[in-house]
Parts: structure tokens; C-alpha cells; sequence
């Protein structure tokens, strides 16, 4: 069970084959150039949202957000003079929305199935395409190897789940994937795009979840590398995402997307293997692949490490065939773990924040020297 997916869940509620549209579809929506997109981000302010922008202003496209005006971005701040802001609530105020066209609409706000079955009903008629972002948690709980996207998926969560953290699993997994239902159920199958993304990470997250390695990685030492040679890990730079996800939206790619890196197979031996470098620090790893050990440690998950068990055990082993064929691509993974480490020693954000992840007292990155020092002691008996 990843503690980190946990959070990351927690702090998310709180914080097939492509097929082209009929152009005449399209063109009952909008009279806008199709090389000229006129595109609704529903959010935009947060982690995703601001690539997205980048890009596709990038890309002479038009860009409007639907946002309750709290948010600020951490990334990309320049962009948002640029884009048309609409202000309102997904929960209860929707009236900014109303009687406007859009060619593209992108959900990247959707934390309940009735948010996005309103907006998508709302939108129908005044949109072309509506691309919903989802997650690869709508898979929970992970069995099976090589996940396609046309595995089934839970609609409903099991009605007796004893651990709690459980619970908050098999809810996000249900929520997204009845919230890809509500999308297509408006839009039909036609006019939807669903992108499944697997941990995401890069500059303007802000869930922490990646950022140890980025840290980590520049100080150099000795590395405390968790699980067992085979374990498989996969994430992918939210960059990666956002410019995948405007792609599918200009070429009317409907369909649903495992958007999941890296390009090849990979452990986590082999991942911080090929980073250890990124920086100009020596060092050297010291695996430890003691599930027990590392419980008691409380080194839960170390994403993108978690531990294989009975819930997870194909979490890092989802199929990304259908969107490398469609387009997906994959920037160097040291240059990504080298931009976010820029980005997190930047000025968009505080010492405070920075603190507040790095002096962390129960974190691998205090405790490491102390974990690895017990790891040899044991190893000597």
C-alpha cells in the first residue's frame, strides 16, 4: 500500500484506440481556425494547469480558466496576464460558464463525479471536445501486469473495507473513473479525451511526493535506495503530460490514455542508478531491500518507489503502448531532475516552504545517514 499515494489523494481533495471527430461535429461548436484552438481549463492554477497554459500559448492557441481565484501558481507565473480568467465555484457557481464557446474543454479540477458531470453537461452543446485528466488510481487495486486501457474498473467502492486508508484509495480510484463515465456520458465517446497519468513530477509540484530525489541527488553520499532489484517504478514529468495532453486535443485524438513513463521498462535500482550523476556530487548507493527493515524505518514509499504487495503490485506496471503511438514523448530524465531542482531552489518558492520538506523530522532525507547506519549493523550479524 503506497503511503504516498495516500497523501497525495488526500492533499488532491483538499488542495482504446484514437478516433477522429467528424469535422462536422466540430463545426456546430465553433467557428474558430482548427489550427487555432479556443481552450477552457477548468483549474489551471495548480500543478498540471500552468504547462498546459505555457504551451499552448506556446502554440498560438487561446486560453481561458475557471478557477475560484485563490490558487497561485508556482511555475509559469508570467503566463497567467495572458489567459482570460473566470471566476466561480465547481461545487455551486457555474454561471461563468454559461453561453460561451470553446473548442476544447480540459478537467484537470475534477475531485467529484457530480463536479464533472455538471460542467460536461453544462458544456455539450457549447464545445467540441472535452479531455478529462483521470489517473492510473483508477486501476485500484492493482493486480494484474501490463495494464491496458481498456482493463475494467471499479464504479462503485466494495461495501466493507476495514483500513481506512484503503477506504481513501478505492474512493479516488471510483471517483475518477465515474467521472470519466460522466464525461463521456455528455460528450459521448466521440468528443472524449481521458488521460490516466501515473506519479507525476516536476517544476510547480506540490505534493512533494518526487522531490527528495532532486535533493537528495545534488548532496551526494551515500544513497539510500529502497526495495528489491525487480522492483518496477514509473512517473513522468508533468511537462510531458501537459504538452501530450494539448496534442491530443489539437488533433481530436478521442479516447483514453495511459500517460505513464518512462518510455522502457524500469527498477528502481535502474532509476537512481542512471540519475546518481544528474549533479556534480559523488556517490554511492546503498540498496536496501528489506520490506520489514524499511517498515520499521517507516520508509513507507519513496515515490517513485513503493512496495510490491498485494494492492500495488501492477500500480508501476500500466501499459503506455496506445499514447507512445499517439504521440506521448519523454524528456531526459537527469535534465528533468535537474530543471526541478532549479525550480525548487528558485524564487517561486519560500525558505519556509523549502524547510518545511527538508528539515521534515520522520523524512528519509534527515534520517537516512541514521537508517543506513542501522542497515550495515544488521548486515555485519
Amino acid at each position: 500500500m503506497s503511503n504516498s499515494r495516500r497523501k497525495f489523494i488526500k492533499n488532491s481533495v483538499l488542495l482504446s484506440a484514437s478516433i477522429p471527430l467528424l469535422s462536422s461535429s466540430l463545426l456546430s461548436c465553433s467557428s474558430i481556425d482548427k489550427n487555432k484552438l479556443s481552450i477552457l481549463i477548468l483549474g489551471g492554477t495548480s500543478f498540471l494547469g500552468p504547462h498546459q497554459i505555457k504551451y499552448a500559448l506556446e502554440r498560438g492557441h487561446k486560453v481561458s480558466i475557471f478557477t475560484r481565484g485563490k490558487t497561485k501558481p508556482n511555475v509559469n507565473k508570467e503566463v497567467f496576464d495572458k489567459v482570460e480568467h473566470l471566476i466561480g465555484d465547481r461545487e455551486n457557481n457555474l454561471s461563468a460558464l454559461e453561453n460561451k464557446k470553446w473548442d476544447i474543454v480540459i478537467d484537470n479540477s475534477g475531485k467529484k463525479a457530480k463536479w464533472t458531470q455538471k460542467t460536461a453537461q453544462l458544456l455539450k452543446d457549447n464545445c467540441g471536445v472535452y479531455v478529462y485528466t483521470s489517473s492510473t488510481g483508477v486501476y485500484f487495486p492493482y493486480k494484474t501486469a501490463d495494464i491496458k486501457e481498456d482493463q475494467k474498473v471499479l464504479l462503485k467502492e466494495p461495501e466493507v473495507i476495514e483500513d481506512e486508508m484503503l477506504k481513501m484509495e478505492y474512493w479516488y480510484g471510483v471517483m475518477k473513473a465515474n467521472s470519466e463515465q460522466e464525461t463521456i456520458k455528455a460528450f459521448g465517446k466521440e468528443r472524449s479525451i481521458i488521460v490516466r497519468p501515473t506519479y507525476m513530477f516536476g517544476p510547480g509540484d506540490k505534493t512533494d511526493r518526487f522531490m527528495h530525489w532532486p535533493v537528495r541527488l545534488a548532496k551526494g553520499g551515500e544513497i539510500l535506495v529502497p526495495g528489491k532489484t525487480d522492483d518496477p517504478v514509473q512517473y513522468i514529468d508533468v511537462r510531458d503530460v501537459a504538452e501530450f495532453t494539448i496534442r491530443l486535443a489539437e488533433q481530436k485524438s478521442a479516447g483514453t490514455y495511459n500517460v505513464v513513463g518512462p518510455s522502457d521498462k524500469e527498477t528502481m535500482l535502474d532509476f537512481v542508478t542512471k540519475t546518481q550523476h544528474t549533479f556534480n556530487a559523488e556517490s554511492t548507493i546503498v540498496q536496501i531491500d528489506d520490506y520489514d527493515f524499511l517498515k520499521k524505518h517507516n520508509v513507507l514509499s519513496l515515490v517513485p518507489w513503493i512496495p510490491v504487495d498485494e494492492y500495488n503490485y501492477g500500480s508501476a506496471r500500466v501499459s503506455n503502448t496506445l499514447a507512445i503511438k499517439n504521440g506521448l514523448t519523454f524528456r531526459d530524465t537527469k535534465t528533468s531532475i535537474k530543471e526541478t531542482h532549479n525550480w525548487w531552489y528558485s524564487d517561486n518558492l519560500t525558505d519556509e516552504r523549502r524547510a518545511k520538506f527538508e528539515q521534515k523530522e520522520d523524512s528519509v532525507l534527515v534520517k537516512e545517514k541514521e537508517i543506513i547506519a542501522d542497515w550495515k549493523n544488521i548486515s555485519k550479524l
